[in-house]
């Protein structure tokens, strides 16, 4: 029954964190602000907003190791299995991204989540230092993105369209009604769903004789990354390496700074010793392996594609069987 319930909490954690960031797109559409800064701020939140709120209920019902799980398990899985599995499907031309700022803020971002974690927990204090790095990018991304704009004003239009048309949801001629029905069911769903998921995954946890963290590094994790997986398929499938990328890369500094950062105001998130001895390494290094791509223009090819979901498989076989 248990199996069921974190099942169906899953279930109503994607479906409504897609209905919450449809709502906010375009409710923020509609009210005028611009889709470059949409794209930057309301949907990098909204799709991490099941991780949050697993987190949040995590750490309420004095469950921490669940949140911390869910974010190191969520990055790891984001490169080896979202970024190895559509590459058996379909060759990923990374070679033609250039990623290579967005990287060294993700690996910045990881080494300190790391050196922040050795303190063996997250505070209140530690939450506003992740809180500040994550501004401090914002912030960097917004100039950037605006400075770029300015200097190619002539096509000005032509961006803020394409932007548009690069929003996942957006549609500038949705009712206002359907509007509020997506806001609705997101901000209804998404507590019902971490609160019937987390309380599953404990009592799975208690039942199996596992540790939270493995419920975390393994079922939480792999099911919050299915978002991920299915936008790199359907990346992948239609030659779009720069979006399979750059989800990739946003999605785990958002882990990182954001859902870890705002989880530990809210409450102490103790750090297990496994996540120190291992995990955040496992994590790191799959961060590492991006290298190729980024910096040498190498494509993620089928050989690599085999090579980074074996490495996942047998991180998961090691978990659970420790």
């Amino acid at each position: 029954m248990d199996w069921l319930l974190a099942s169906l909490g899953l279930v109503i954690l994607l479906l409504a964190g897609d209905s919450l960031v449809r709502g906010a797109v375009n409710l923020a559409l509609r009210v005028g602000i611009p889709a470059l800064v949409v794209s930057l701020t309301i949907v990098a939140f909204g799709t991490s907003a099941p991780e949050l709120l697993i987190a949040i209920k995590a750490v309420m019902e004095n469950a921490p190791d669940i949140a911390m799980g869910n974010v190191v398990g969520s990055n790891t899985a984001n490169i080896l299995m979202v970024l190895g599995f559509p590459a058996l499907l379909a060759a990923m031309h990374t070679s033609e991204c250039d990623s290579r700022k967005n990287y060294i803020y993700m690996i910045a971002s990881s080494l300190l989540f790391i050196a922040l974690a050795f303190r063996g927990v997250f505070d209140f204090w530690a939450g506003l230092v992740l809180l500040a790095a994550l501004a401090a990018v914002l912030t960097d991304s917004f100039l950037h993105a605006r400075n770029h704009r300015r200097e190619t004003r002539a096509a000005e239009a032509a961006l803020e369209d394409e932007a548009l048309e690069e929003l996942e949801g957006a549609d500038p001629e949705l009712p206002w009604w359907k509007i509020i029905v997506f806001l609705a069911l997101g901000l209804v769903g998404l507590p019902l769903g971490a609160d019937i998921l987390v309380d599953s995954a404990v009592n799975i946890a208690r039942e199996f004789g596992v540790t939270e963290t493995v419920i975390g590094l393994t079922l939480v994790a792999l099911g919050t990354s299915l978002p991920e997986l299915a936008t790199t398929v359907m990346a992948a499938l239609r030659r779009q390496a720069d979006v399979a990328l750059g989800n990739v890369i946003g999605s785990n500094m958002f882990n990182l700074l954001a859902i870890i950062g705002i989880t530990a105001l809210l409450g102490d998130i103790p750090v297990d010793g496994q996540f120190l001895q291992f995990d955040l390494w496992v994590m790191l290094g799959a961060s590492l392996l991006l290298v190729p791509f980024v910096f040498f223009k190498r494509d993620i090819t089928r050989g690599w594609g085999v090579l980074l979901t074996g490495l996942y498989l047998a991180y998961l076989a090691i978990v659970v069987m420790a």
